[in-house]
C-alpha cells in the first residue's frame, strides 16, 4: 500500500506552565489562529500553519506547533480573588490526593479519605461559625445588646436598646440574631452558588470515550482511570451536605440561645417543648450530614454522570426549612430576655479545635499504616505530607476566623479594651488564646529558616567549586561563579519544603492543643490567666497576647487588600494564579466549595485534541510540557486509548513531576507510576537544570532513568563571552528552555524515534483512520 503524504506531517503540542503566557509567545509568532477551543482555553497555531495537513511537503523534517492556552482556567476575570476566601478549602482538598501509595489495602485507603473529607466538613462548619460569630454575637447579641456600644452608630440604631434597657420590636435578642443570621446563611448560599457555576464552567467537560481493548490491562494508576477527571457525582453530594451543614451552624447558632433561655426562664411550656424539638432536629440533620460525607468517596473506573438528585435537593431544602423555622422560634416574643456577656461560641469553636485535631491525628496514624507497607524513600514526610497538609488547612481556617473576629470586635469597641466597662466582651476567649500561640509559632519558624540559611550557605560553597569544573578553560569571575553558585544554592531550597511544613504543621498541632486547654481551663484571655503568677510568665503572656491580636489583625488586613489588589489589577491576579495553578490542579473530591479544578476542563482538551488528530492523520506526535504543562501531558497521556499512547512521545522540561508531585503525592505520581507511563508512550525525554528552582530528573529506576532524563542543562550557557555569546548569558532557571541548543536536538531524536501510522482506505469526504499501531521504538 502506498503511503499518505499526510502521514509523514509531525505534530508538537506545546502546553505552558504556571503563570501562563500568550501563544503568540508560545510560537514566536506574532499572526496566530485559533484552531478549537474558546475564550477560557483553545489550541492555537501561527497563521502560516493553519493548513499544514494539506502541504505535508513543507513540514519534511519539522513538526507543525500547536499551542494549548489554559491560563484562563486560572487567571482570568476579577471575581477570581475571591477565591483567596477558600485558600483552606483548597488545601484540604490537596490532603486528599497526597495519600502515600498503597497495595491493596483499599480499606485503608477508603478510612484515609473519609477522615480528610471530615475535615473539609469542619473547616465548612469553622467558616460559617466565624460569620456567625461576627454577625451573631459581637454585633446582634453584644454591640447591639449594650447602649455604650450602639450608640453612635446609627444602623444599629432599630435593634439597639437605650440606657435603660428598652427598645423597638427588633431590639428583643431572639430578633435580632434570627435577623443578624441573614448574613452568614447568605454566604452559604454563595458558596453553593459559586460551587454550581464553577462545576458548570469547568468541570463538566466529558472525557474522552474508553472502549474496551483486548491488549490494555486494567490501568494502575487511579489517572488513567477513565472517569478520574469527572467527578460530578459526588461533588454534588458534598455540595449538599455542606450546604446543609452551613446552615444547620446558623440555626444552631439561633436556635440554642433561644431554647437555653427558655428551660432557664420558666417561661411557657410550649416554647420549651419547641425549643427541645428543634436541639433534635439539628442533631438528627448533623447526623445525616455526617453520614453522608461519609457513605460515598469518588467513583473513578467508569464515568459516573448519576446523580442523586433526591439527597441533592432534598438535603439542603430540609436544612434550610429548619432555619426558617428556628427564626421563627427565636423571633417569638419574649419581653423578659436580655443579652450579656458572649454567646456561647467557646463550647462551638473549642468543639471544632478538638474534632479536627482528632480527625488529623487519626489521619497520621492511618497515613502512616499505609506507608509502612510500601515504603517509599521520596515521599514527603514519610508518607505524613497528607496530614501535615490538613493541619495547615486547619491553622489557615484558624487564622482566617480569629482574624475577622478580633478586627471586628476591635472597630466595634473603638478605643476601648474588650471586657472594659461600657465596652462588649468581645470573640470567644479561645480565639484570644489561638491568636496568642502565633509569636511562638513564628520563632519556630525563623529557627527552620535560619537552619535553611546556613544549609543554603555551606550548599552555595560546595557549589562554588562545581562551576569552575563546569566551565573547563574559562577565565575566573568570582563574581559570575557567586551568582551560579548561589542561584543553584536557592533552587536547591524547594527540596526542603517537607522539613518546613513538617515543623510548622507538628508546632501548630501542638500549639493548639495548649491553646485548647488553656482556654477550657481557665476561661480567660492569657493576659489575665498568667496574673499572679510569676513576672515573667505574666509579662509572656500579655505580650504573646497583645502581639498575636496584631498579627493576626495585621494578617487578616494583608490578605484583604491582596484580595483587592487583585480584583483590580491583572498582574496580581496573575499572581494569585500561579497558587491556584498549583493548588487547583485536583479534582474537589475533598470539599466541594475549593477553587474548581482546572485540569477536568483542560486534561480532556488535550485528549480530545490528541486522539482526534493521530485518528486523522495517523501522523506522529510530540507532547511537550513545560512546568505545571508537564504535569498536565502526563495526565492526558494517561487518559489516551493504548493504541493512542503508543503513538505520542513526551517530552518534558521544568518539570515537577517527580520533585514536587512524587514526593507530595506518591499515590499518583510516585516511582511505580512514571515508570509505567514512560513504559506506556513511544519515549520520553525530560530537560532540567540545577538552577531551576520548580523542575528537576525524573529520577526513574534502573535503566529507565537515563534513558528519560537528560543529564543537567548549561545555565548559563555561557560562562563569559564568547563568539556564540558576546553579551553576557542569561541564567535562565525554570524558564526559556527552548533557548538552549539540546531542547531542539532532544526533539528532533523524538520525532526521528516515533514512526507514522499507515493509514486505512479513506471514504470519500472522510479523514484517514490508522490501521494498526506503532510499537516502542528500540533506543
Amino acid at each position: 500500500m502506498e503511503r499518505d503524504t499526510a502521514d509523514e506531517t509531525a505534530l508538537e503540542l506545546l502546553v505552558h506552565g504556571v503563570g501562563g503566557t500568550t501563544p503568540e509567545a508560545m510560537l514566536g509568532d506574532p499572526r496566530t489562529v485559533r484552531v478549537s477551543g474558546d475564550d477560557t482555553a483553545a489550541v492555537y497555531r501561527r497563521a502560516d500553519d493553519a493548513d499544514a495537513e494539506q502541504r505535508p511537503d513543507d513540514y519534511r523534517g519539522k513538526p507543525v506547533p500547536e499551542a494549548y492556552v489554559w491560563c484562563n482556567l486560572t487567571s482570568g476575570n476579577g471575581s477570581r480573588a475571591l477565591w483567596l476566601l477558600l485558600l483552606p478549602f483548597m488545601v484540604a482538598n490537596l490532603a486528599h490526593w497526597m495519600r502515600p501509595n498503597a497495595h491493596r489495602r483499599t480499606r485503608t485507603v477508603r478510612a484515609y479519605g473519609l477522615l480528610v473529607r471530615l475535615v473539609g466538613l469542619s473547616l465548612t462548619v469553622l467558616l460559617v461559625a466565624a460569620a456567625c460569630e461576627v454577625a451573631l454575637d459581637l454585633v446582634a447579641w453584644q454591640c447591639a445588646g449594650t447602649h455604650a456600644c450602639a450608640e453612635g452608630r446609627s444602623w444599629l440604631g432599630f435593634l439597639s436598646v437605650d440606657a435603660h434597657g428598652h427598645g423597638g420590636w427588633w431590639s428583643q435578642p431572639g430578633r435580632r440574631l434570627a435577623l443578624a443570621a441573614a448574613v452568614p446563611a447568605a454566604l452559604v448560599g454563595l458558596l453553593w452558588y459559586l460551587s454550581h457555576r464553577t462545576w458548570g464552567a469547568y468541570e463538566s467537560q466529558q472525557p474522552l470515550p474508553h472502549q474496551p481493548d483486548p491488549e490494555e490491562e486494567a490501568p494502575t494508576n487511579a489517572l488513567g482511570r477513565p472517569g478520574f477527571w469527572y467527578g460530578r457525582r459526588l461533588v454534588a453530594r458534598l455540595r449538599a451536605a455542606h450546604t446543609a451543614a452551613g446552615l444547620l451552624t446558623v440555626a444552631a447558632a439561633v436556635g440554642t440561645s433561644a431554647a437555653r433561655f427558655d428551660r432557664g426562664s420558666g417561661g411557657p411550656v410550649l416554647l420549651d417543648v419547641l425549643g427541645r424539638i428543634l436541639d433534635g432536629a439539628l442533631v438528627v440533620g448533623t447526623g445525616i450530614v455526617v453520614w453522608v460525607v461519609c457513605r460515598r468517596g469518588r467513583s473513578e473506573n467508569v464515568v459516573d454522570r448519576t446523580l442523586d438528585r433526591t439527597l441533592v435537593r432534598l438535603l439542603p431544602a430540609a436544612a434550610l426549612a429548619l432555619l426558617l423555622l428556628t427564626f421563627l422560634y427565636a423571633g417569638w416574643s419574649r419581653p423578659e430576655w436580655r443579652s450579656h456577656g458572649r454567646l456561647p461560641g467557646d463550647a462551638t469553636f473549642g468543639g471544632i479545635v478538638l474534632v479536627q485535631g482528632a480527625v488529623v491525628v487519626a489521619l497520621a496514624v492511618v497515613a502512616h499504616a499505609i506507608h509502612r507497607r510500601a515504603r517509599d524513600s521520596r515521599a514527603a514526610l514519610r508518607g505524613l505530607g497528607g496530614p501535615a497538609t490538613a493541619m495547615l488547612a486547619c491553622a489557615l481556617g484558624g487564622v482566617m476566623s480569629g482574624g475577622v473576629s478580633q478586627r471586628v470586635a476591635d472597630w466595634l469597641d473603638g478605643s476601648g479594651t474588650p471586657g472594659a466597662d461600657g465596652t462588649i466582651d468581645g470573640p470567644p476567649v479561645l480565639l484570644s488564646w489561638q491568636a496568642s500561640v502565633i509569636p511562638p509559632l513564628l520563632i519556630v519558624v525563623a529557627v527552620v529558616c535560619a537552619v535553611l540559611a546556613q544549609r543554603t550557605i555551606r550548599r552555595k560553597r560546595r557549589e562554588t567549586a562545581t562551576v569552575a569544573t563546569d566551565y573547563p578553560g574559562e577565565p575566573e569571575d568570582a563574581a559570575r561563579t557567586s551568582r551560579i553558585a548561589g542561584t543553584r544554592a536557592r533552587a536547591a531550597l524547594t527540596d526542603q519544603a517537607p522539613m518546613i511544613i513538617g515543623a510548622v504543621s507538628t508546632v501548630t498541632l501542638l500549639l493548639g492543643a495548649g491553646a485548647l486547654i488553656g482556654a477550657w481551663a481557665t476561661h480567660q484571655v492569657p493576659g489575665e490567666a498568667a496574673q499572679g503568677t510569676y513576672d515573667i510568665v505574666e509579662g509572656a503572656a500579655q505580650t504573646a497576647q497583645a502581639m498575636g491580636s496584631w498579627l493576626i489583625g495585621l494578617g487578616f488586613i494583608l490578605f484583604v487588600t491582596w484580595g483587592r489588589r487583585a480584583y483590580r489589577d491583572a498582574s496580581a491576579r496573575r499572581t494569585i494564579g500561579i497558587l491556584w495553578d498549583v493548588g487547583t490542579f485536583w479534582p474537589r473530591a475533598a470539599h466541594p466549595f475549593a477553587p474548581p479544578c482546572y485540569a477536568e476542563r483542560a486534561v480532556p482538551d488535550l485528549t480530545w485534541r490528541m486522539a482526534t488528530w493521530t485518528r486523522a492523520t495517523g501522523g506522529r506526535l510530540v507532547l511537550s510540557g513545560h512546568s505545571q504543562g508537564s504535569v498536565l501531558a502526563a495526565a492526558a497521556a494517561w487518559q489516551l486509548h493504548p493504541t493512542v499512547r503508543r503513538r505520542v512521545a513526551l517530552l518534558t522540561y521544568g518539570s515537577p513531576l517527580e520533585r514536587l508531585y512524587g514526593r507530595w503525592f506518591p499515590a499518583h505520581f510516585g516511582p511505580a507510576a512514571l515508570g509505567a507511563l514512560h513504559r506506556q508512550v513511544d519515549c520520553w525525554r525530560n530537560l532540567h537544570r540545577t538552577t531551576d528552582p520548580i523542575g528537576g530528573p525524573v529520577r526513574l529506576p534502573g535503566e529507565d532513568g537515563p534513558q528519560v532524563d537528560h543529564p543537567a542543562l548549561k545555565d548559563p550557557l555561557a560562562y563569559g563571552r564568547t563568539e556564540q555569546h558576546p553579551l553576557p548569558a542569561p541564567i535562565l532557571g525554570h524558564s526559556d528552555y527552548q533557548a538552549d541548543p539540546v531542547f531542539a536536538e532532544e526533539r528532533a531524536r523524538l520525532l526521528a524515534r516515533l514512526r507514522p501510522e499507515v493509514p486505512g482506505p479513506r471514504p470519500d469526504g472522510e479523514p484517514a483512520a490508522p490501521q494498526g499501531s506503532s510499537g516502542r521504538s528500540s533506543s
